[in-house]
């Protein structure tokens, strides 16, 4: 039988033990790993693979000894409780061993859990298990996840009182990072929170974000936006020092007067215009760029983009002569100014 994605959810938390089993595949072997491991853990308890009552089954040893996987659906465990016979990697080629081990299945013995790559409507594993009587396919897609697949992991990762802000940063970063890493994050969240009841908030999702590889040019490019153009020198001298390349701040100053300009020209509002980057901008940064976008307004934002694209055609030049580095501290405390005025 073939699970749709909305049951499917709810499966790999419940799933029933009196079926023969359930076969997960999809294109992201991660997504389908970790589908996997929830729906075996939900299956057995945590403690069923030290009690020996989870068999693994590589698929090349499989295809060596395809009575592997009968013997261990059918192997008795000293501990008493449901017994997973998990077939990992599988493909088309081990369609034969699996049909006739789901045949000789019956109640009592160990479910037969299998995962596969992607597989196509016509592949001979995906038919068996859609087919099957007492047995389940599901397929995973890249599709990021509900809300309601978040609030488990949340939950799971002991963080319950999340704020409308955070949440919603929680489900832009969600479809901005693989799963493997969305779900490090959710476990990170839960060890920054750990002992603390306060409510989560965004400033807590962006702790322990991932953060952005441009975040040592922020204090410039915010002192820019922000119009302290008395502020520029020394932190340039800084930047300078620290071997930073002119056409890479350019480059990096373009980027954030074009999300302001993205922000303010959206239709919905600047707050809808941040609210819909990506990749997401999170708590305190976010708020920061919302109050830049808002106070330059969208016109004065095109001028401030012709000004750097400018620029960076001069560094670019052949012929340009004046010093890199200088070329870009001029192009920003013109911008600075540009900000002040109102």
């Amino acid at each position: 039988m073939k699970l749709s994605a909305r049951d499917a959810t709810g499966y790999f938390k419940r799933p029933d033990p009196a079926k023969t089993g359930l076969l997960i595949y999809g294109g992201d072997a991660m997504r389908v790993a970790l589908k996997r491991q929830e729906v075996i853990a939900a299956l057995i308890g945590p403690n069923g693979d030290d009690e020996m009552r989870l068999a693994r089954l590589p698929a090349g040893e499989l295809r060596k000894d395809p009575a592997m996987l009968l013997d261990a659906i059918k192997a008795q465990s000293f501990f008493p409780g449901p017994r997973v016979a998990f077939v990992e990697d599988a493909t088309d080629t081990l369609t034969g061993v699996i049909e006739a081990a789901l045949s000789d299945w019956a109640p009592g013995d160990a479910q037969v859990i299998v995962t596969a790559g992607q597989l196509t409507a016509k592949a001979k594993l995906r038919k068996l298990f859609e087919g099957h009587p007492n047995a389940y396919a599901v397929g995973l897609y890249d599709d990021p996840p509900s809300r309601g697949e978040i609030e488990d992991e949340l939950a799971r990762a002991g963080v319950r009182d999340v704020s409308n802000d955070a949440m919603t940063d929680l489900v832009n970063l969600s479809r901005e990072l693989g799963p493997g890493d969305f779900r490090q994050v959710i476990e990170k969240l839960g060890l920054y929170k750990y002992g603390d009841d306060s409510q989560t908030i965004s400033a807590d999702v962006q702790a322990v974000a991932p953060q952005s590889t441009e975040a040592a040019l922020d204090d410039v490019l915010n002192i820019v936006a922000e119009g302290r153009a008395g502020e520029i020198g020394p932190v340039m001298q800084k930047l300078e020092a620290q071997g930073v390349n002119p056409v890479s701040l350019c480059i990096g100053a373009m980027r954030h007067f074009r999300a302001l300009y993205t922000a303010a020209s959206d239709p919905g509002g600047a707050q809808q215009g941040i609210a819909r980057m990506r990749p997401p901008i999170f708590g305190p940064r976010r708020d920061r760029m919302l109050r830049q976008a808002q106070g330059w307004g969208a016109p004065k934002l095109e001028k401030a983009l012709g000004l750097l694209t400018d620029t960076d055609l001069l560094l670019r030049s052949a012929g340009q002569r004046a010093p890199a580095m200088a070329l870009v501290e001029r192009a920003l405390v013109r911008l600075a100014m540009m900000g002040q005025r109102r």
